[in-house]
């Protein structure tokens, strides 16, 4: 048979390989420049915020781990081939087969050496890759710490599930893909170069082939073998009993030994295709082969299922006993769950309801919870912040407000707090310049707090009364550093800082009435990033492909630039091994805003513990909506083992050790020595405003749903689930969000701040539990439990918000709210334990206007108690209409909080507030005798005005302001005579 011409390879023209060279060159020169910028700006950051460490600890494994993989891989794979290039036969037989793989041998021979390189290079860049994104796998396996406690199968300690076990899948799984792919190389190489002759009569494989071939399948089988001995302790993350996670009745009795059986079938047939090299016989390895798949399917797959299908489920719930318990025991603690407080709730010895007559007369004497009856729902009020307390449109405050707790003279108190944040949406056309943008309005200003259980009664309803508040700041919170450069809002950058005797740039403060008039700052905080140097200002030009760096004026030699400015982003920057909650909220610590975070260290390989999506776990009717999802990653180990913080000025992030017995975060302080803070360096003022972490408490809550069960049949048929109720004024099947109250517990001698939800039991709508963690510093942590009777005679959520909505005297009013001109606005539905008597429902009804100008201000409060409703303008008469004349009153009089402040009121003027009056430059004026009577003048006017105002007589008012003009001129002539 006549040999076929070989195909000419095409080839290109000079000019045209010139064209193609210089756009490569400038494809891998701009990628180059952009990843080396990225990586600098990076690394500047990190600088600024003295977390270096973490940027090169983080940066060395990466490139480790991509060096070793992508040598490991490309190498292999470029020896495979090449091997099997070198032991090629000089002498092939002709045969059609042969002759149309000439001109493939042709077009390689001349580019032997680049296609080589070229393949070494793309799969180890594609290896490298893929491996330096597991480097927390890596720093986690080598700085390893034990957990002092051993699974219930192996007996090992969790150290190696948690820490171990990933790593060596990680390996195992990098050792497959090398040799599968050096396999896959060394076939196609003899292939083409007739080593392998698959179509040829005679002899398929020359010996170099043979040998070659043999020792890579015996690699890969050995390699089996590993993984057969790794899948024994991978059973306790099994998912084959039908409720429960972890090695069942069908792994322990029917796989486990299986596994070590195929264990020993595999490093057999590794042997028999090592042997092939001498014996020069498949026949061998391929028998063995032949014997391991009928192995895998024979004793790892058909006879457990045999075991599973008519051993275990004709009485799973008993054969699978004991690992339920394993399971039970093993979930809770990974989740945090294992010393809760279980309490049977309004119920009396003989597991009865309590007498009505008891519980009311209970009710009526709470002193501790009722009072301090949250009236504001921070999820609502944003909108009423905004229009009492923005004062420029350049600021505003977050879709969803926070709740803290301050003590204020003695008494401590839970409020609604805010920052007025820098708000760039806010910011007009003219406004929104570069300069105006990124140089002048650079910042928010201000600290807003309002008592969560009082409201100001007046005129337009009832509105929060901001006991702190106003530019510049004043109240009963002090604030001295109230300037805010980082917060939830600020997704810009701004430059900032000038020459000395520079003029100011930066609104600060507006002055006056008038938005011409303001006044100006320069930052003068340690945060931000030095852009002095023509270098660095290049740099930022190119990363934020601004030419104003290089151009603007306004840039200069004492210049920095902030970013990374939300508190979370930059936790979650300076800390990538935590996940960050996501609800940061502010406090005054020390009079500096501080923005307060928890940080989650969490695991996958936790065994037996049950598996979750921690974006769906931690997800509620308010996720998106104000507070930020969790990224849906699968976990089944979570502890809040970090306080994180971040200063509102300067931008200073800190991490605490918080749980000091959590492994995963000392392993992490191993990897990443000197970056966690000891617990004992928390100031006691940080300390008293930490809060039980709302996404936590959300994941542990759907845990406790089914983990509360003790007795493991009880658990398997699923008979006492309870399940999260949907939020019922949001009108959504999403979960109803847990509240922080300020409440009495039961057992308790005082109220504490908490956070809270109730439970209801499974596919039904009556309550089932109440669940409550403590954030106050002696028992933080401590999470309470309140089984409810378990025939749940007990409204739920639901049904009580139904019973809200369908009353005769509340349905009016809701037909009135409902309107062209005005929304009805369900706050939130506290549910509130009231000594060992039984759960009062509170609720706040808003209305506000229709139009963008509207704003929620609370008209009503509905309250729940069995089956009896009080809805009313104040909270004191709510309580009136359920438990009777004078409840209200006895249960709200205290000496902290009232629960609605009178605007009406005759306001009264004390000069000074003490022994004197502010004088000019600091400091106090004497009280003069002229000074109190004009005082007394002043109080007189405004009683009369008020009366007037009453009255409807405007001649009246008319001459009252006259008086009260006349009597605040003599006091200032009085003010200024005495100074």
């Amino acid at each position: 048979m006549a040999m076929r011409p070989p195909v000419p390879v095409p080839t290109l023209s000079r000019r045209a390989k010139l064209v193609l060279g210089a756009v490569a060159v400038l494809l891998v020169l701009f990628t180059a420049i952009g990843t080396l910028t990225n990586v600098y700006v990076d690394y500047l950051w990190f600088d600024a915020t003295n977390y270096t460490e973490v940027f090169w600890t983080e940066l060395q494994t990466r490139v480790l781990l991509f060096a070793v993989a992508g040598v490991a891989t490309g190498g292999a794979v470029a020896a495979s081939i090449h091997f099997a290039y070198r032991f090629r036969p000089t002498f092939r037989p002709m045969s059609l087969e042969q002759q149309n793989l000439e001109r493939y041998r042709q077009s390689l021979e001349p580019r032997r050496g680049l296609v080589l390189t070229a393949v070494a290079v793309v799969l180890g860049l594609f290896a490298g890759f893929t491996a330096q994104s597991s480097w927390q796998t890596w720093l986690q396996f080598r700085n390893s710490t034990d957990f002092g406690r051993t699974d219930p199968q192996f007996n090992m300690d969790l150290s190696f599930f948690v820490f171990d076990y990933p790593f060596y899948r990680l390996a195992l799984g990098f050792g497959f893909a090398i040799v599968l792919l050096a396999l896959i190389g060394a076939v196609l190489t003899h292939y083409v170069f007739g080593g392998l002759r698959l179509q040829t009569p005679g002899q398929k494989l020359t010996a170099a082939a043979r040998v070659h071939l043999s020792v890579l399948l015996g690699l890969f089988v050995a390699l089996k073998a590993v993984a057969y001995w790794l899948d024994r302790y991978g059973l306790v993350y099994s998912d084959r009993g039908d409720v429960f996670t972890g090695a069942s009745y069908t792994d322990v009795n029917a796989l486990l030994v299986p596994k070590t059986i195929l264990v020993f079938v595999a490093i057999i047939c590794a042997v028999a295709f090592f042997a092939n090299i001498v014996v020069r016989n498949f026949l061998l390895p391929a028998a063995a082969l032949v014997l391991l798949l009928l192995s895998s399917l024979v004793i790892g797959v058909a006879y457990p299922a045999i075991v599973q299908q008519f051993v275990v489920k004709p009485s799973a719930n008993e054969r699978e006993a004991p690992y339920i318990e394993r399971a039970i025991e093993m979930t809770r603690d990974a989740y945090g769950l294992s010393g809760i407080e279980y309490i049977d709730y309004a119920q009396d010895t003989t597991g009865n309801e309590v007498d009505p007559e008891v519980v009311l007369a209970e009710l009526r004497n709470d002193t501790e919870t009722i009072p301090n009856a949250r009236l504001l729902d921070p999820n609502v009020l944003s909108d009423t912040f905004t229009a009492r307390q923005q004062i420029r449109n350049v600021y505003g405050f977050p879709e969803k407000l926070d709740i803290d707790r301050y003590t204020v003279d003695g008494e401590t108190g839970d409020y609604v707090v805010a920052v007025r944040e820098l708000d760039s949406a806010g910011l007009s056309e003219n406004q929104s310049t570069w300069i105006n943008r990124h140089t002048v309005y650079t910042h928010g200003h201000g600290f807003v707090a309002a008592p969560a259980n009082e409201v100001v009664a007046g005129s337009e309803g009832g509105e929060p009364n901001f006991t702190t508040r106003d530019l510049p700041t004043r109240g009963n919170i002090p604030v001295e550093e109230s300037r805010i450069y980082y917060g939830e809002l600020m997704q810009d950058y701004s430059v900032v800082g000038a020459p000395e005797g520079a003029e100011p740039r930066e609104f600060d403060l507006p002055e006056g009435g008038s938005d011409e008039r303001q006044i100006n700052n320069t930052y003068q905080g340690d945060g931000g990033v030095e852009i002095g140097s023509f270098f660095r200002r290049l740099t930022y030009a190119i990363y934020y492909r601004e030419r104003n760096f290089l151009l603007s004026s306004a840039v200069n030699e004492e210049s920095k630039v902030l970013y990374v400015r939300d508190p979370r982003e930059r936790v979650e920057k300076a800390a990538p091994f935590l996940e960050v909650d996501g609800d940061p909220y502010p406090a005054v610590i020390d009079g500096r805003v501080t923005w307060i975070l928890d940080g989650y260290t969490t695991s996958d390989s936790y065994p037996y513990a049950e598996q979750m999506q921690l974006g769906e776990a931690a997800a509620d009717a308010l996720t998106g909506t104000g507070t930020t999802a969790l990224p849906n990653e699968t976990f089944n180990y979570i502890r809040n083992s970090v306080k994180a913080t971040v200063d509102a000025y300067d931008g200073t992030v800190t991490l605490y050790e918080w749980d000091q017995e959590d492994p995963v975060l000392q392993t992490y302080m191993k990897a990443f020595p000197d970056v966690v803070e000891p617990r004992e360096s928390m100031d006691d003022e940080l300390v008293g405003h930490v809060r039980y972490p709302e996404d936590l408490f959300k994941v542990q809550r759907d845990i406790l749903t089914r983990y509360h069960v003790d007795e493991p049949i009880a658990f398997y048929e699923g008979s006492d689930r309870w399940q999260i109720p949907d939020d019922p004024t949001r009108n959504t099947d999403q979960d109803q969000p847990p509240y922080y109250i300020l409440a009495q517990r039961p057992g308790d001698d005082e109220a504490s701040f908490q956070l809270t939800s109730a439970l209801n039991a499974f596919q039904r709508d009556n309550l089932s539990a109440f669940i409550s963690a403590s954030s106050a510093p002696d028992t933080y942590g401590e999470i309470q439990v309140l089984q409810l009777p378990g025939n749940t005679p007990f409204r739920g959520p639901g049904q009580v918000q139904n019973a809200f909505t369908t009353n005769n005297q509340v349905r009016p009013d809701l037909t009135l709210f409902e309107s062209e001109s005005s929304n009805a606005v369900f706050g939130n539905l506290l549910t509130l334990p009231i000594g060992d008597a039984g759960l009062l429902y509170v609720e706040p009804l808003y209305v506000e206007g229709a139009d963008e100008s509207g704003f929620p201000l609370l008209q009503r409060v509905l309250v729940n108690f069995g089956d009896r409703i009080g809805y009313a303008n104040t909270l004191s008469e709510a309580l009136d209409q359920v438990f009777g004349a004078g409840a209200g009153e006895s249960a709200t009089d205290s000496d902290d909080i009232a629960d609605t402040v009178d605007e009406d009121a005759t306001p009264e003027v004390v000069p000074g507030g003490g022994d004197g009056v502010d004088a000019p430059g600091g400091g106090e004026a004497p009280v003069t005798p002229d000074m109190e009577q004009a005082v007394v003048d002043i109080n007189a006017a405004l009683a009369a005005l008020a009366a007037a105002q009453r009255a409807g007589d405007f001649a009246g008012q008319g001459q009252a302001l006259e008086d009260l003009q006349a009597a605040v001129d003599a006091y200032q002539a009085a003010q200024q005579a005495g100074e």
